[in-house]
């Protein structure tokens, strides 16, 4: 079998090598490269992968060693079967000796030895590849007789032939040892990749490439199934490329070897389906998985593909008998061909085992487990966050214009994505949309009842906008039902507010809503004394609402809640709004 290869790229020369066997010693290696150079030039070495070390004469352009290979096979000189393919596979270059690479490469020193008849002595590019050392070159096997061979094969041997084109990227069915309709299709495939005669049957030797090939590639990777005990999973993981690192319930950290930038964690907790669902918002909320990319979910499981210029992730988890298994892989998007092949493999051989779990005594998803799934992980963090609170049984939601008017995305609760449904710049009122329909727990009742100045007031707000789980309750006083240059549709508080309560609602010890609560004014000459701030009037919020289509609820008299009660309603109506770049 004789090989053409090249290497393209952003150049304006295109350079190839004609690529020579493949032995599995560099010692071995060594001295075939010593036997070729004495009868032709241009001979270079190169580890193939782990323990694969390869031989190839060149560099040529690739329209040269297209030519020889015509030139060659018409003469009869080569096989027919032999093929023009690119050089991606060269690592660390071991000969000729002497150079940088070649030094540091080789750690045994070569026997000396005579050239023999696998060395086809001519000057242009063409070597024999994959040959076992110390064989000639097979003569061309035909078509029927790569049946035969075929044929004698041993079920397994047919079950690695399809497991290594799947790790190329050319079989997607099951692995099963038969070679039908769909096996044959990727066989073609395959050598037409490799500019074989894709006849769908491989011969002696192209099977020998190919399993070759994939087991340099898998030895490089160092594939092992992983029996992760603790979280009764069983996986096949690259444990060349990562390695465990700890335990952090419920996850399963393997961090990044060698400066792979592949990054992988496995999924343990019990739950059930609101856990699931719980868990898939989460996930989303993480820096290491993109906004981008197509997300998936049913009842039992998801999938979401996160993709960005500088990061790329998948993750995927399942529900059965109370367990959510699953896992997650990071990649550099430059790392994305060999992120696709492990994914490949993460997926085929994923498999939840045993009735175990990280963390059994985890309640999943209240503040603790929210705490614990974020452990170790970076949370993606909004620009801002301010206040709003809920204003109809849908969903939709009331905030201050200002903390919604500059943002590429919104948020409610930091999961539920929303949108600016409209907004009154005269009143600075913006009406939020959630793009799914919720069920808030409770919906502001607007005051109708007469002001009374001086009494007591609360406003309910993310005082410390994320880092907190729950609104913040500040209590101050209605010191009028204007502007201080007697504007109407404003009321004037005497309290002490911070940012991120923009936005929230003012409530009265009932629970009616007031208003809602203005930022305070930054810049200009006028700057107001602590404890001065402004809110919408309910009365000026009804108009609004009504102008985008929202039906209010009226207040009903009632008398003074209980301290424990009001904060329970404020609680339940306000909601965090998350700006995003």
């Amino acid at each position: 079998m004789l090989a053409f290869v090249w290497a393209g790229g952003a150049m304006a020369q295109e350079r190839g090598w004609g690529q020579g066997e493949a032995l599995p010693s560099l010692a071995e290696a060594q001295a075939r490269a010593r036997a070729y150079a004495e009868v032709m030039a241009d001979v270079e070495g190169y580890q193939l992968g782990s323990r694969w070390y390869g031989l190839a004469l060149g560099p040529y352009d690739r329209p040269g060693a297209e030519a020889a290979l015509r030139r060659l096979r018409a003469a009869g000189q080569i096989p027919r079967d032999s093929f023009v393919s690119d050089g991606t596979n060269f690592r660390q270059q071991f000969w000729p000796e002497g150079t940088p690479a070649a030094s540091e490469a080789v750690s045994e020193p070569a026997a000396e030895v005579a050239p023999t008849a696998e060395a086809e002595p001519a000057a242009t590019a063409e070597t024999a590849v994959a040959a076992p050392a110390g064989r000639a070159p097979d003569p061309e096997e035909p078509r029927a007789g790569a049946r035969r061979s075929e044929a004698a094969l041993s079920r397994e041997d047919r079950m690695d032939l399809q497991r290594a084109l799947q790790w190329q990227g050319f079989y997607t069915a099951a692995i099963d040892g038969a070679f039908g309709a769909g096996t044959r299709r990727s066989m073609s495939a395959w050598q037409e990749a490799m500019s074989f005669e894709p006849t769908g049957v491989l011969t002696t030797r192209q099977r020998a490439i190919l399993i070759a090939n994939w087991q340099a590639d898998l030895a490089e990777f160092g594939f092992e199934t992983v029996n992760e005990t603790e979280a009764g999973i069983e996986i096949s993981l690259p444990l060349g490329l990562v390695s465990f690192d700890h335990y952090e319930p419920p996850f399963v950290h393997f961090a990044e070897k060698n400066s792979s930038g592949l990054r992988v964690i496995l999924i343990s907790q019990p739950g059930d389906q609101s856990a699931l669902y719980g868990l898939y918002d989460i996930l989303q909320t993480l820096t290491i998985v993109p906004m981008e990319g197509e997300r998936s979910r049913n009842e039992r499981s998801f999938e979401i593909n996160g993709t960005s210029p500088t990061l790329s992730s998948y993750a995927r988890a399942q529900l059965s008998q109370g367990l959510i298994k699953g896992f997650i892989l990071v990649w550099d998007p430059q790392n994305a061909a060999r992120a696709e092949r492990v994914l490949g493999q993460m997926k085929a051989s994923f498999n939840p085992v045993g009735n175990r779990a990280l963390d059994p005594g985890m309640i999943p998803m209240t503040e603790g487990a929210r705490k614990g799934l974020m452990a170790g992980l970076e949370m993606r963090r909004p620009l801002f966050s301010r206040s709003g609170f809920y204003v109809d049984p849908s969903g939709r939601v009331v905030t201050a214009l200002s903390a919604v008017a500059q943002c590429g995305r919104i948020t409610l609760d930091g999961v539920t994505e929303a949108e600016v449904a409209s907004t009154d710049a005269a009143t600075g009122v913006a009406v939020l949309k959630p793009k799914i329909t919720l069920a808030p727990p409770a919906v502001a009742a607007l005051q109708g009842v007469p002001d009374r100045i001086g009494a007591e007031i609360a406003v309910a707000g993310y005082s410390y906008e994320d880092a907190l789980p729950a609104p913040v309750m500040t209590y101050g006083t209605l010191d009028d039902t204007k502007g201080l240059d007697g504007e109407p549709g404003l009321k004037r508080l005497g309290i002490t507010t911070l940012p991120g309560d923009a936005g929230g609602p003012v409530l009265d010890g009932t629970g009616a809503v007031l208003g809602m609560l203005l930022p305070r004014a930054e810049g200009g000459a006028r700057v107001l004394p602590e404890g001065v701030e402004f809110a919408v009037s309910a009365a000026t919020l009804a108009e609004v609402l009504k102008a985008a289509g929202v039906n209010t609820t009226d207040a009903t008299p009632e008398g003074a809640l209980a301290p424990e009660d009001l904060t329970r309603r404020a609680m339940d109506l306000t909601v965090l709004v998350g700006c995003w770049e």
